[in-house]
């Protein structure tokens, strides 16, 4: 689908989770919107800050990709699993131009269960790389030196999508020091 042909391209943009995300992934979106530039449009509802409770935040993403066709989603951190969990799961009404997934903690098998990331509700099914595969191409973005996610992370992801693209980086912590141009350019090979 060539999008830029069609309409303005609309980025989804989900945030992490906890007290203050998203203030602090606003950041995120401002970065990614000036990367993109005028033709793209990057819509950045606001999600419950709370702890993760997947139903509410499985409601307003299914609202929220009811309203565009061919739309490329990105998330950031909780959001990014919680944005998982929801495609592998649930029927897609419209299709998924492209997934960007920064930072996303994996619930499971290996996962980090440190306080606060034991969250049951957020474990993926056994099968749901094949769901995600089915929906659109996966790109994930990594730090080394992500002090919330561990970096190892990146490699459950890569265990169970191989198929995906993993870009790892050095120095950029967990909010990607508000710089989102790698994305920015994944979206733009993707669509453009």
């Amino acid at each position: 689908m060539d999008l830029k042909k069609t309409h303005r391209p609309t980025i989804l943009f989900i945030q992490g989770a906890g007290e203050g995300a998203y203030a602090e992934d606003q950041k995120l979106v401002l970065s990614l919107q000036n990367a993109l530039g005028a033709g793209y449009n990057v819509r950045y509802p606001k999600m419950p800050e709370d702890a993760p409770d997947y139903e509410p935040w499985k409601e307003q993403i299914a609202q929220e990709l009811a309203a565009f066709e061919g739309v490329l989603l990105a998330a950031h951190s909780a959001g990014g699993s919680i944005l998982l969990r929801y495609l592998s799961e649930e029927k897609l009404p419209k299709p998924i131009v492209g997934l960007f997934l920064i930072a996303p903690p994996y619930f499971g098998t290996g996962g980090w269960n440190a306080d606060g990331w034991n969250i049951p509700e957020l474990v993926l099914q056994k099968n749901f790389a094949s769901q995600i595969t089915e929906a659109a191409p996966v790109f994930f973005y990594h730090s080394r030196d992500d002090a919330a996610v561990p970096f190892e992370h990146l490699g459950l992801y890569r265990n169970q999508l191989p198929q995906a693209t993993f870009r790892e980086f050095d120095g950029r912590g967990h909010q990607f020091d508000n710089d989102l141009t790698e994305v920015a350019r994944d979206i733009k090979n993707l669509s453009g």
